[in-house]
């Protein structure tokens, strides 16, 4: 078992992307824009500067920071209501708690989304450290907010497993040389995320019986 894990959090640990890719959806209709094929898998996992040349790339005409922002607090608005947890969220978390692990949740995000939504649920205080894509120069799918997290806890980054359920979060992972493990959520893994995460499984729960039989 290693030494640390880092989490992402929305798809792996809250069913949140679903609400994402809705809000995509409207925000290209509030903006006289037909949806676009493939945008919310191009767009999913991303943050900061990333996340805008996404947006600027399959939607030109709009301005991509009002149309990054109409989302997210669409998002926003339906989570002060409601956080939807991912099936073996708890059990992941008490679990690497319980064996001394340190634990971390490096999320595109807003700090403040992050700690709201993880407070909330009651789970904040097993983390070891909180680290969003605000915190660093370049978001995923560059590893900066991997090896921030890694540092945080303590750890190098081959010590640290990484749960992400994103293309971008998997190429950040594999990218600052962490045991990064793919859980998908609304993007099945291709050749490429194949290749490059450690292990591939379908839920949480199943991740901890590979870490308790040494297969990760």
């Amino acid at each position: 078992m290693l030494k640390g894990a880092i989490f992402d959090m929305d798809g792996l640990l809250l069913d949140t992307e679903r609400l994402y890719c809705e809000s995509w959806i409207e925000a290209a209709r509030a903006f006289g824009q037909e949806p676009v094929e493939g945008f919310p898998r191009a767009v999913c996992g991303s943050g900061g500067q990333k996340m805008l040349d996404i947006i600027g790339k399959y939607y030109p005409e709009v301005d991509a920071e009002a149309f990054r922002d109409f989302c997210l607090y669409r998002v926003l608005d339906i989570l002060q209501r409601e956080i939807p947890e991912k099936p073996g969220m708890r059990e992941i978390l008490y679990f690497f708690h319980r064996h001394g692990v340190k634990l971390a949740v490096a999320s595109s995000t807003k700090l403040d989304t992050i700690t709201d939504s993880l407070g909330r649920l009651g789970v904040l205080p097993l983390f070891d450290a909180v680290v969003s894509g605000q915190q660093v120069e370049k978001g995923k799918p560059a590893p900066d907010i991997f090896l921030l997290a890694a540092e945080r806890i303590g750890c190098a980054p081959g010590e640290c497993y990484v749960f992400e359920d994103s293309a971008n979060g998997i190429r950040a992972g594999a990218a600052a040389g962490c045991c990064t493990v793919m859980i998908p959520d609304l993007i099945e893994p291709d050749a490429e995320l194949c290749s490059l995460a450690d292990a591939v499984y379908g839920s949480l729960n199943e991740a901890i019986e590979a870490v308790l039989t040494g297969s990760i």
